[in-house]
């Protein structure tokens, strides 16, 4: 049976042309609160991917800072306790905020042309929260190199609740068959590593299906 040509493209291995030109990058921040406007960023992870010739994805080791609460910034000593991190250690090795997104900005955009993808896209679990946080230190700072979309973003918690039926992270992310430990969780690093295995679980389970669909039935899923 002939594949309708429309779909012709779905197979191929190129990241570039998986994301219609996006670079999927994960991503997770730690906060002092739930303001993107007035509450700290306090950490910020990111982690990249790569795309073998059979267009499986496996995470690449993530790049990540510590961030000095930008001046005036609020800080919720609740959310202090569910990330035990403590602002004030000299020993964080913080980065002012602009600093920061340099760091993480600068690996994303090596990885774009690698890729030969025109922008990134955030990935996050509850996404809109991450992508919020950063857009607010990028406006905070004046950057003018955000390789990221600023409002489109990839959410594993949907993602999750479609392939798996659990929403929540660690819940997900072992429904995938992949470790969680509860005691590492919330720090920025951990849970950009763990929400990268989410993802690339849940896309190439449909890589297998779509592969499946190909050499069996002679057609491409949509």
């Amino acid at each position: 049976m002939d594949k309708p040509e429309n779909l012709s493209n779905s197979m191929s291995s190129r990241l570039a042309d998986r994301f219609r030109g996006f670079l999927p990058v994960i991503v997770d921040v730690e906060t002092g609160g739930f303001d993107a406007e007035r509450d700290a960023l306090l950490e910020i992870a990111a982690v990249t991917l790569d795309m073998d010739a059979e267009g499986y994805l496996r995470p690449r080791p993530a790049v990540s800072a510590h961030v000095e609460p930008f001046p005036g910034a609020n800080i919720d000593p609740r959310a202090l306790e569910i990330t035990g991190i403590d602002p004030d250690n000299p020993l964080r090795g913080a980065l002012n905020e602009r600093a920061a997104l340099d760091h993480i900005f600068k690996e994303v955009r090596e990885r774009m042309r690698d890729a030969d993808c025109q922008r990134a896209i955030l990935v996050g679990h509850n996404a809109a929260f991450d992508l919020g946080f950063l857009n607010a230190a990028v406006r905070r700072t004046g950057h003018k190199r955000n390789p990221f979309h600023p409002f489109s973003c990839f959410d594993t918690a949907t993602l999750g609740g479609l392939a798996y039926g659990q929403t929540v992270l660690s819940k997900a992310v072992q429904a995938s068959g992949h470790f969680f430990d509860t005691r590492e969780a919330h720090s920025a690093i951990y849970d950009a590593d763990r929400t990268a295995d989410l993802f690339c679980a849940i896309v190439n389970r449909w890589r297998r299906l779509e592969t499946f669909e190909r050499e069996h039935i002679g057609l491409d899923v949509l």
